[in-house]
């Protein structure tokens, strides 16, 4: 599990390094940290949403949905099949948000690391 982290952790590095080549009129360390928040940006969002659906924000928000449903419903047969379905928490998949937390925290380590050397030079 490690090795398929670091090793897509260095294939987004890569492809920032090239999207900052063909991309950017000079190849400078502005457009590296430019183009590495962007993708920090992208992990950390995904990862902040699944950790707030991991915890069940969600849950009571769909249960009372579902329940709601069931009640105004016409049909006498699904209504004790609201209770039975899985609440969002519980369809987290642990894999990836690992990855996820993974990738946004190396990522960002990088960008405050990129970000230090372009202050300290």
């Amino acid at each position: 599990m490690y090795r398929k982290n670091w090793f897509i952790l260095i294939l987004n590095i890569s492809i920032i390094l090239i999207m900052v080549y063909l991309r950017a009129p000079a190849f400078s360390l502005v457009h590296i940290i430019n183009m590495t928040f962007y993708f920090s940006l992208i992990y950390l969002v995904i990862f902040l949403a699944m950790y707030t659906t991991k915890g069940g924000f969600f849950d009571g928000v769909t249960f009372g949905f579902r329940r709601f449903r069931s009640v105004m419903s016409t049909h006498s047969d699904h209504l004790e099949e609201w209770k039975k379905k899985p609440l969002p928490s519980s369809k987290v998949s642990q894999r990836f948000y690992k990855f996820t937390r993974f990738q946004s925290i190396a990522l960002i380590t990088l960008l405050v690391a990129l970000v230090l050397i372009y202050y300290a030079f």
